[in-house]
Formats: structure tokens, C-alpha cells, sequence
């Protein structure tokens, strides 16, 4: 009996912790959408989903160390609680990247609008996918999609490093609208920290399933 009430708990615990993953996935389309709309009434949803994470990420870690202490579990069990604290801080931080969109979109509004020549929606639809597939990977177990996840982070790279490049081209030629050009860069930098934190998240669901450490493989590769 202790062992299926134990079983019990990590089941509850895998399923706060996709809850809280759907937060911060709404946050990151709340945040895109204000900033691509100029929609300060949005930015109040952003911060209120801002205190739903945060608290939300404080039960679950509380949750998931009393599980370390009272249980002790071994394994495969041991290395999922560690990968959930991992990942609940990646969603939290994922919230926290999407009040800097929401604080950057409140900035704009008090300059004259100008088209950027950044698809930010692009981005911020590639930086969810992301997070649903890493989801997805831990709903399902599946390492391969984890995988998956990790490959789509160079791309998320080299949209950045585009967005970048062509903003500050604008700036070269149209120093009037520097602001607002700055404001995108610091916006496209915060979507590849989004993915950063969702390949981060799909890292753990290796480490869960494989008991690998794969944080420097791509990288290496690369090297």
C-alpha cells in the first residue's frame, strides 16, 4: 500500500507540474500577442498568469522535496522528482522571460509605431511549439521527441541572430526609430531564452527516461 500511494503522489506531482507548464506556455503567448498588438490590456493578463506561476512553483517544489524526504526513492522515480525540479524552474523562468516581453511592449507604447522588420510572431509560435513538444515528450515518456526539442534550438538560434542583424541594420539606416528597434532586440532575445529553457526541460526528460546526461552533446558536436 505505501508504495501504490507513492505512486499515487508522483502521479499527482507530474500533474501539477503540467498544469503549471500550461501557464507558462500561456504566458508566452499572452506576451507575444500584447507585444505584436500594442496591447497594453493584455500585459495585465501576463502579470496576473506571472503570480499563478510563481505560486504555482512554489507548491510544487514544496511537493516534490517532501517526496525526497519521506520516500527516499531510487532509480527512475529518484531521477523524476529531480527532473521536475529542474523543470519547474525552467517554467518559472519562462514566465519571467515573458514579463520582460510584456514590460518591453508597455515601453513601446510611448513611441511612434514602426514596422519592425522581425517577424516576432514567427519566433514566439517556434518558441511554443517548443514547449508543447517538450511537454509532450514528459506527458509521453518519449525521449526521441526530447530529443526533437533540443535540435529545434539552433533554429530559434539563428532566428535571433537574423532579428539581431536586421535591427540593427535599421538602426544604422534609420537612427530616429533606434528605440524601438532596440526594444525588438531585447524582445527576440527573450524568445531564444524561452527556448533555451525549453530545450533545457526536454534535457530533463532525457535525464528522467535515460538516466543521460546529454546538457553538452549538442554543443560538442558542434564544436
Amino acid at each position: 500500500m505505501p508504495r501504490i500511494h507513492f505512486h499515487q503522489q508522483l502521479a499527482e506531482l507530474k500533474d501539477k507540474l503540467l498544469a503549471m507548464a500550461a501557464l507558462a506556455q500561456l504566458a508566452v503567448e499572452l506576451a507575444v500577442e500584447a507585444y505584436t498588438r500594442r496591447d497594453k490590456g493584455l500585459c495585465k493578463f501576463v502579470k496576473q498568469n506571472e503570480r499563478a506561476i510563481d505560486t504555482a512553483q512554489r507548491e510544487l517544489d514544496e511537493m516534490a522535496y517532501d517526496l525526497l524526504a519521506k520516500q527516499q526513492p531510487m532509480a527512475i522515480d529518484l531521477r523524476f522528482i529531480l527532473a521536475v525540479i529542474k523543470i519547474n524552474g525552467d517554467l518559472e523562468r519562462i514566465g519571467d522571460q515573458s514579463m520582460s516581453i510584456s514590460r518591453r511592449t508597455k515601453e513601446i507604447l510611448a513611441v511612434d509605431d514602426v514596422d519592425l522588420p522581425v517577424d516576432f510572431a514567427a519566433m514566439g509560435d517556434f518558441a511554443a511549439q517548443m514547449i508543447r513538444n517538450a511537454l509532450q515528450a514528459l506527458l509521453d515518456g518519449d525521449a526521441r521527441l526530447a530529443d526533437s526539442v533540443r535540435e529545434m534550438d539552433d533554429e530559434i538560434d539563428r532566428m535571433n541572430r537574423r532579428a539581431h542583424n536586421d535591427l540593427l541594420k535599421l538602426i544604422e539606416e534609420k537612427p530616429q526609430f533606434t528605440q524601438q528597434a532596440m526594444n525588438g532586440i531585447l524582445v527576440a532575445k527573450n524568445l531564444e531564452r524561452i527556448a533555451d529553457h525549453s530545450s533545457n526541460i526536454a534535457t530533463d526528460v532525457i535525464f528522467w527516461i535515460r538516466g543521460a546526461d546529454v546538457r553538452h552533446q549538442l554543443s560538442m558536436a558542434m564544436d
